[in-house]
């Protein structure tokens, strides 16, 4: 059997919000079983004028390759109603993303890791120190909870209350 790799998913929609979140994390629950999820937020949208959005960073761990993981993803969102082809700055039913896979660094199998959002974009970068304060970005050596820390692109983005299978992931006083 192959060996278990850490995998952070970044998991984003701004339509249907909730409805979409959920079904995500439906499918990565039935695909992988435990899972460590951030709190959800809501942020404004990046690079268009458009809903806002909701965000969230999931951990799991699994055997599956890069390009297995995005095969996945592209097949969950399309059966989501994302389609293929519109602007790269629109509206999203659903969008997920691999984060990091270990410590891989460069593109595998068609997948830039780490992705460079990380550095970039608060609500990637926000959700993932909640949940992997400590682990340490593979090229900058420094922890995601310090990036968070020193993060001053001024994007907006604020906790939701957020209810998945009877568990309540987040609550606006996080």
């Amino acid at each position: 059997m192959a060996e278990q790799v850490r995998v952070y998913i970044s998991i984003g929609s701004n339509v249907d919000r909730a409805r979409y979140v959920t079904a995500a994390l439906d499918a990565l629950d039935q695909w992988f079983g435990e899972l460590t999820i951030s709190p959800v937020y809501e942020s404004e949208a990046v690079g268009f004028d458009g809903s806002p959005f909701y965000n969230l960073v999931v951990g799991v761990d699994t055997a599956l390759s890069v390009g297995e993981l995005s095969r996945r993803f592209k097949q969950l969102e399309a059966e989501n109603g994302r389609r293929r082809g519109a602007p790269k700055f629109s509206a999203r039913t659903l969008d997920l993303d691999i984060l990091t896979y270990g410590d891989q660094v460069g593109v595998i199998e068609g997948v830039e890791l780490p992705r460079g959002e990380i550095l970039k974009n608060a609500f990637v970068l926000r959700p993932l120190a909640d949940i992997a304060p400590a682990l340490t970005h593979p090229v900058c050596g420094e922890t995601y909870g310090a990036l968070w820390q020193n993060y001053t692109a001024g994007q907006k983005l604020w906790p939701i209350s957020f209810t998945w299978q009877g568990r309540r992931i987040s609550t606006p006083a996080d």
